[in-house]
């Protein structure tokens, strides 16, 4: 084939200096065409969705072919029409024609502009590259891109093509389409196909557009929204039955949230898989793992003879007599891929016309649910970083320097005996790794009763048990606390008898302390300080000195009379006067024995 500009056709000069003045009149004809017609209630106004019609969930602004009719669509009705154009079209970028067929193939989809399909064998594609980029469509199947080379630019993802398009979709296998924006020209015949301009009333013609606008704000949380969303569609009937969304977050323990519906169950099932489901089986060979790693969508209906039958839930899903399984990716505003499912047991499963509305408003779904995401992601991480209650507080609004206030608690110090001398002597891994089990038994267990741990200091852990519920409930939970890290301590010494013993000290006090946000503006640390809070470090450092692994101030031993017995009377370390200093007995602490050497 040639691409190149032939004789007869136009000086590509001359049409690039006209070509303002021409776009400027076809906009101005087409407009008062349209105010016409509308007018004369003969045309429904039509809106650009932000869906292309080449590849999902990405952005476009495309071009309305003069000489190609929109596809017929009644309100709330999603079609498709693959034709062949009548016309020569040719692509044109930068005064190098692209493309340039007499066999094109133009699809009408509804409130969306033509997108003309143009044959591999009249593109130069000697100038596109194939890139890594993927989306998925649920009638048309997964869309390649195309990126543009051209006089040393490179214009990416300037075109999309569907390798193995899906059923109904046939027509335009091995063709590529180009997005208007991202070329300099398209012309049908002599004419320059012109750029559409988006009307927002037709969105209206998509029942899902209203729920969105009116309703969908209003859910508090994501499965919330999810549950009101397939209700909708469900009500307004679409035949799904069952769904799952898999929304990743950033969280330590959690990979993903996931989002069960059931059109048969009350209330929609919200589970929390931790990362190890990556390389379990029933995530690894099912259809949401290639989808997350960006290759597209899967679409099987399970009623045709040849259906391929290639992951689990599809074999499954196929025995218990479903009829349509659609799985597409929906992203975030930062690239993030998600997933949703559809499942229908319906005969005939999902028509276009609900794949369509779904598909139109899946961007804009997408965001809501991201709003949701990154409001738990903010929670997780607060209370990961900071605690439970603390990155509550944070969250609330306490995030200047100076907010907080003075509350009564239990306060935890609790150090990691010989920590220095295992840092010097054990390679950086194994050390970390040991430091890590320490901080589990002591972290863990404060966590465990209730405790709200503050922050790491090196080897040591402040931590803090509120008085809410009164001092006496805060001083058994912290008590409790300390009986369970020494059992755990004991039983990981018991599982590593070849390493040297793990050692510890358990220093507790209760007090008035000031609960807060300090340092400075640019990096503030929400913690305890006050004069109870350096009794208690204090208190701790005492512990090796007598011989003990745990010890408490008199204040401490006044809320659980009984449970302990006194030491004496000790000077604390920069602190004036002296002391008095309780421990447990042997039988409360679980670690062999309440002395240590």
């Amino acid at each position: 084939m040639h691409v190149r500009k032939r004789p007869s056709d136009p000086d590509l000069g001359t049409l690039r200096r006209a070509a303002p003045q021409l776009r400027h009149a076809a906009t101005a004809a087409r407009n008062a065409a349209t105010a016409a017609a509308l007018i004369g209630g003969r045309v429904r106004p039509r809106l650009e969705s932000p869906l292309p019609a080449g590849g999902p969930m990405e952005q476009r602004s495309e071009s309305e072919s003069a000489s190609s009719p929109a596809a017929p669509a009644r309100a709330g009705d999603y079609e498709l029409h693959y034709r062949p154009c009548v016309k020569r079209v040719r692509v044109e970028y930068n005064g190098t024609w692209i493309a340039d067929t007499t066999r094109a193939v133009v699809l009408h989809e509804t409130r969306q502009p033509p997108a003309h399909y143009i044959p591999k064998a009249d593109i130069r594609m000697d100038l596109l590259r194939k890139s890594r980029h993927q989306s998925h469509c649920p009638f048309r199947g997964d869309a390649s891109y195309w990126s543009l080379e051209i006089d040393g630019q490179r214009v990416e993802n300037a075109a999309w093509s569907y390798e193995a398009p899906y059923r109904g979709a046939e027509s335009i296998q091995g063709h590529l389409s180009f997005y208007r924006s991202r070329i300099s020209a398209l012309y049908e015949g002599d004419d320059e196909v012109p750029f559409l301009e988006t009307n927002v009333a037709s969105l209206h013609a998509n029942p899902l557009a209203g729920w969105l606008l009116k309703d969908a704000w209003k859910a508090a949380s994501a499965a919330e929204l999810a549950r009101q969303f397939l209700g909708f569609l469900r009500g307004s009937g679409c035949p799904v039955d069952r769904s799952t969304i898999i929304i990743p977050t950033l969280h330590p323990q959690i990979f993903a949230s996931v989002l069960v519906w059931r059109a048969d169950a009350a209330e929609i099932r919200t589970i929390y898989e931790p990362h190890d489901i990556l390389r379990q089986p029933r995530f690894a060979d099912s259809p949401f793992a290639p989808i997350i790693r960006g290759a597209g969508g899967v679409r099987r209906r399970l009623e045709d003879a040849d259906v391929k039958l290639d992951f689990p839930v599809v074999r499954d899903l196929h025995r218990e007599g479903a009829t349509d399984y659609v799985a597409m990716p929906f992203r975030f505003s930062d690239g993030q891929i998600n997933v949703v499912s559809l499942t229908s047991f319906a005969r005939g499963g999902f028509g276009v016309a609900h794949l369509g509305q779904i598909y139109e408003v899946m961007p804009m779904l997408g965001r809501l649910f991201e709003v949701h995401a990154l409001r738990r992601t903010a929670t997780a991480l607060l209370e990961t970083y900071l605690g439970h209650d603390t990155g509550k507080r944070v969250l609330n609004g306490l995030v200047k320097r100076g907010d907080g206030e003075h509350i009564d608690a239990v306060i935890w110090f609790c150090d990691f005996r010989g920590s220095s001398s295992l840092a010097e002597s054990l390679p950086r891994e194994v050390y970390l790794e040991q430091l890590n089990r320490f901080f589990y038994c002591m972290a863990g267990a404060v966590l465990k009763k209730g405790g709200e741990v503050l922050k790491y200091i090196g080897d040591a852990v402040l931590a803090i048990f509120p008085t809410t519920s009164g001092a006496e409930a805060a001083c058994r939970r912290a008590l409790q606390a300390a009986a369970l890290a020494a059992e755990r301590v004991a039983a990981l010494n018991g599982a590593h008898p070849d390493a040297a013993p793990m050692r510890f000290g358990i220093g507790l006090h209760v007090g008035t302390v000031t609960y807060g946000n300090v340092g400075v503006p640019q990096r503030l640390d929400f913690t305890v300080i006050g004069t109870a809070a350096n009794e208690a470090a204090r208190i701790e450092s005492l512990t090796k000195e007598l011989g003990q692994v745990l010890l408490a101030s008199a204040a401490f031993a006044a809320h659980v009379p009984g449970r302990l017995v006194p030491v004496g009377r000790h000077r604390l370390k920069g602190l004036e006067g002296e002391y008095e200093l309780y421990t447990a007995p042997e039988r409360d602490l679980r670690s062999g024995a309440a002395k240590q050497a």
